[in-house]
C-alpha cells in the first residue's frame, strides 16, 4: 500500500478532493487529511469521503508562549502554519511514513517542505495531479522523483523572512543529519554571527537556525544561535528578545538556561531605556518580562536546586542597579497611621485570599465566633473584576513606574476602597499578587497585615509589593523570613513593616488516633505533589533500610505530579515511576493516593519523613509528629548551614544530612517496640505542645487584637 498524506490550511473543494479519492484508491493508496481550517465544518463530507486518517491541526497558537506568539507575527504565512501544526504527533508520525506528502494549497506548501525534510524517502508535492502520478511511480517501484514543493513557493517563504541570507545555506542548515554534527554547528554559529548583516535579518535567521537545531534535538545549541546573534544586534528591544527566546528555547526542556544572567539585563537595558525616556507604559513591559523570566517557575519551584538559594543577593543584583526597577520598588509610604483596634466596638476583620484558603479554616472559625471581632472573609477569585485586577502584573509594574494616577490604580480604589474603608485590620494571605495589588493604593487608616509562607519567596510578587503599606508582614519560620529580607531591599529599610514568625493554625490534637499494628515499620510521606518534595530522597532511604529488612514499606499520601506543569517536572516524575514500579510490585511501596482524612492515614505510619529541598515548616511533617510517628527529616539544601534551617525550626535529632543518616536513625529508632515508643511520644509531645492551634491562637490573637 502507499500512504499518500494531504496537508490543507482552508477548506478545499470537497467535490473535487472526494471525486480524487477513487482514483486513488484504484492505485492501491492509503489517504490522510490533515488541517488547520476547522474540520468541523465539513465533517459529514469528509466521513462520506471514507478517508483512512483525518486530523484537526491546531488553528492557532493560543496554547503556545507569547515569543512564539511574537515569532508567528513577524513571519509569513506559510511558517506561521508550520507553527501551528509542528508539534502534533500525529502529523509527524504520518509524515515518517507517508510514501506521498501533498500540499493541497499554497499556505501549506512550507509545512509539506519541512516534513520532506524528516522523511527523504517520500515525494513532496503541491497539487492533487502531481500527486497523482506520484503514486503511480511509487506503486509502479519507479525511482523516487527529486520533486519538492515548487521552489519558488518556499524561497518566496523563506526570503520574506530572512532577506538577504542565501536560500541554500538556510536549506542546508536545517537539514537534520547535518544539525546533529559538529561542521553543522558551525554552520550555524557562522550563519548568524556573518558579520553586517542587519538587525532584523540576523534575528530571523537565528529564529529560523534555532528551530531547526531544536527539532534536531540540539536545545542548547539552539539556545546558543539566538544568544550568539543577540550578542551582535545593538538595538536593545531586538537583542532583549533574542536573549529571551534562548532562554526559554532550554526552560521549556527543563533546562536551566545558561544565559538567564544576560537575558534578565537585557530586558533591564530595554527598560532603562524607555524609562528615561518617560515612555513609562512600553518600559514595564521588558521590566515584566524581567521578572517573569528571573523568577521562572522551572528555575525554583520544578528543580532540586535554585540560583536564588545559593546567593539570593548576588541573584537580584541586576534588577536593584536597575533604574526602571528602583522607581518600582521606590516606598510610597502612608499618609496617615493606621488606627488603633476600636474600645466601643468589636474590630472588624477582613481576611482575604485569592483561591487558595488552605492554611485559614482555624483562623476564619476562631473568629467568626469571636465576641471581639466581626469578621468577614473576602476570596478574590471569586469576584470576577478583583480576580483582574489582582494579578495584573504589567498594568501593576506601569502604575509604579508613571507619575500621577494610572487607570489602573483607579480601578484598584473603585473596586477596594469600600472594603477597605469598612475594616479596621485587613489579613490578606500569601504575599501575592493581591498584596501587590493592595498596596497599589495608600490605605488610609486600616491596618494592612500579610502573610508570606515560602512559595512567595521563589516568585515575582514580593518584589511588586510595596511594604512600605503593610503594617505587619507575617513568616511561618524564620529561614524564609531571611531569605525573603536578603531578596527585597526594601525590608531592609526605614520603612519596612514590622515582622513577625508565626506558626500555621493546625489542629494537632485530633492526630492522636492508635497506630496500626504494623506501622512501626511503615515510612511515609505526606505530600509529593511537587518536584521541591523529592520523593526519590525517601525512596533512597527505604532501600537502604530494607537491605536490613525488608519488613520496611514506604506509604505515599497525596496527588502525584502534574506532568503537564513543565518539562522539567516531567522528567522527575519520569524518573521517580522507573524508580518506583518494582517496589510497588513487591509492596515495598504503597501509595494511598489523595485523602481527606489525614488522620487516619497516618495511623499506618511509623515513621514519618521530610524529604524536601525546601520547606516552610512542612506541615505534613508536624502532622505526622503530632500522630506519634517519629520524624526524620532532611537537611533542606536549600536553607542548610544557614543562621535558620530545619535544624533550628525542630528539635535535635530530627534532622539528618543524608539518606545514610537518615536510615541509621530509622533503624535505631524502630530496633524495638520500646525504643519506637518512646521516641514517637517524646515527638508527639513536642509537636502538639509547640505548633497545636490551642497554642498558637493566642499569638494570632496578640496580632490582630493585642
Amino acid at each position: 500500500m502507499t500512504d499518500v498524506l494531504f496537508i490543507a490550511t482552508k477548506r478545499p473543494q470537497l467535490g473535487v478532493f472526494t471525486d480524487s479519492l477513487v482514483k486513488f484508491r484504484d492505485r492501491g493508496a492509503r489517504v490522510y487529511l490533515a488541517g488547520t481550517f476547522n474540520l468541523a465544518a465539513v465533517q459529514e463530507e469528509l466521513t462520506q469521503a471514507e478517508l483512512d486518517g483525518l486530523r484537526q491541526l491546531p488553528r492557532g497558537l493560543g496554547k503556545r508562549s507569547s515569543a512564539m506568539r511574537r515569532k508567528a507575527r513577524k513571519s509569513p504565512a506559510g511558517m506561521r502554519v508550520w507553527m501551528q501544526a509542528q508539534r502534533d504527533r500525529w502529523l509527524r508520525r504520518q509524515a515518517r511514513t507517508a510514501h506521498v506528502i501533498v500540499a493541497l494549497d499554497p499556505g501549506a506548501v512550507y509545512t509539506v517542505w519541512r516534513l520532506a525534510q524528516y522523511n527523504t524517502t517520500a515525494e513532496a508535492h503541491f497539487g492533487i495531479a502531481p500527486a497523482l502520478r506520484a503514486v503511480e511511480r511509487v506503486s509502479g517501484g519507479a525511482v523516487r522523483s527529486a520533486a519538492l514543493p515548487p521552489v519558488g513557493a518556499v524561497a518566496r517563504d523563506v526570503r520574506r523572512s530572512i532577506s538577504g541570507l542565501p536560500a541554500t545555506v538556510m536549506r542546508t542548515a536545517t537539514a537534520r543529519p547535518v544539525m546533529r554534527s559538529t561542521v553543522g554547528a558551525r554552520l550555524w554559529r557562522s550563519a548568524v554571527t556573518v558579520p553586517g548583516m542587519p538587525g532584523t535579518v540576523r534575528a530571523s535567521a537565528s529564529r529560523y537556525v534555532a528551530e531547526g537545531m531544536e527539532e534536531a534535538g540540539r536545545i542548547s545549541g539552539a539556545a546558543i544561535a539566538l544568544s550568539a546573534a543577540a550578542a551582535r544586534i545593538p538595538d536593545p528591544e531586538l537583542k532583549a528578545q533574542l536573549l529571551h527566546e534562548s532562554v526559554m528555547t532550554e526552560v521549556s526542556k527543563g533546562i536551566s538556561p545558561r544565559e538567564l544572567g544576560k537575558a534578565v539585563e537585557g530586558h533591564l537595558a530595554h527598560a532603562d531605556e524607555r524609562y528615561a525616556k518617560g515612555a513609562y507604559e512600553e518600559a514595564s513591559v521588558p521590566l515584566h518580562r524581567a521578572l517573569s523570566l528571573a523568577f521562572h517557575r522551572v528555575l525554583h519551584i520544578d528543580q532540586l536546586t535554585s540560583p536564588l538559594a545559593r546567593d539570593a543577593e548576588r541573584f537580584v543584583a541586576p534588577f536593584t542597579k536597575s533604574a526602571a526597577f528602583r522607581a518600582v520598588a521606590q516606598p510610597r509610604g502612608r499618609r496617615t497611621p493606621p488606627k488603633s483596634p476600636p474600645s466601643d466596638r468589636p474590630l472588624r476583620l477582613l481576611v482575604t485570599t485569592s483561591t487558595n484558603a488552605n492554611f485559614l479554616r482555624h483562623i476564619l472559625d476562631r473568629y467568626e465566633n469571636h465576641p471581639g471581632v466581626e469578621l468577614r472573609f473576602l476570596d478574590l477569585a471569586a469576584h470576577k473584576p478583583l480576580k483582574k485586577i489582582s494579578w495584573a502584573a504589567p498594568q501593576m509594574l506601569e502604575d509604579r513606574l508613571s507619575e500621577g494616577t494610572s487607570e489602573y490604580q483607579s480601578d484598584v480604589e473603585r473596586l477596594m476602597r469600600p472594603h477597605l474603608d469598612w475594616a479596621d485590620t485587613v489579613f490578606a494571605d500569601w504575599s501575592v499578587g493581591p498584596a501587590a495589588m493592595l498596596t497599589t493604593i495608600d490605605p488610609g487608616d486600616t491596618r494592612v497585615v500579610v502573610r508570606l509562607h515560602s512559595y512567595e519567596a521563589f516568585t515575582r510578587w514580593p518584589h511588586m509589593t510595596d511594604f512600605s503599606r503593610i503594617d505587619d508582614l507575617v513568616f511561618v519560620a524564620p529561614h524564609v523570613r531571611d531569605l525573603v529580607t536578603s531578596l527585597v531591599p526594601q525590608l531592609r529599610e526605614a520603612s519596612a513593616p514590622r515582622m513577625h514568625v508565626l506558626d500555621n493554625a493546625m489542629d494537632l490534637e485530633g492526630f492522636g488516633l492508635p497506630k496500626s499494628a504494623d506501622a512501626r515499620f511503615n515510612l511515609g510521606l505526606v505530600g509529593i505533589s511537587q518536584v521541591a518534595k523529592d520523593p526519590r530522597w525517601a525512596v533512597d532511604v527505604l532501600n537502604r533500610v530494607r537491605q536490613h529488612d525488608e519488613r520496611y514499606r514506604l506509604l505515599l499520601v497525596g496527588s502525584d505530579m502534574n506532568p503537564k506543569s513543565s518539562k522539567a517536572t516531567a522528567d522527575y516524575l519520569k524518573l521517580f515511576q522507573r524508580e518506583l514500579k518494582p517496589l510497588e510490585e513487591s509492596g515495598a511501596v504503597v501509595r494511598l493516593g489523595p485523602t481527606d482524612d489525614v488522620p487516619a492515614a497516618l495511623t499506618g505510619i511509623g515513621v514519618i519523613l521530610s524529604s524536601s529541598v525546601r520547606e516552610g515548616c512542612h506541615v505534613g511533617l508536624m502532622e505526622g509528629a503530632a500522630s506519634a510517628a517519629v520524624p526524620v527529616v532532611r537537611d533542606w539544601p536549600f536553607y542548610a548551614g544557614k543562621p535558620h534551617s530545619a535544624r533550628t525550626l525542630y528539635p535535635e535529632g530530627w534532622v539528618v544530612d543524608s539518606p545514610e543518616e537518615a536510615a541509621k536513625r530509622v533503624l535505631e529508632v524502630t530496633a524495638s517496640e520500646e525504643s519506637w515508643r518512646e521516641a514517637r511520644e517524646q515527638a508527639a509531645a513536642h509537636a502538639v505542645g509547640t505548633w497545636d492551634w490551642s497554642v498558637v491562637q493566642k499569638r494570632f490573637d496578640d496580632l490582630f487584637l493585642g
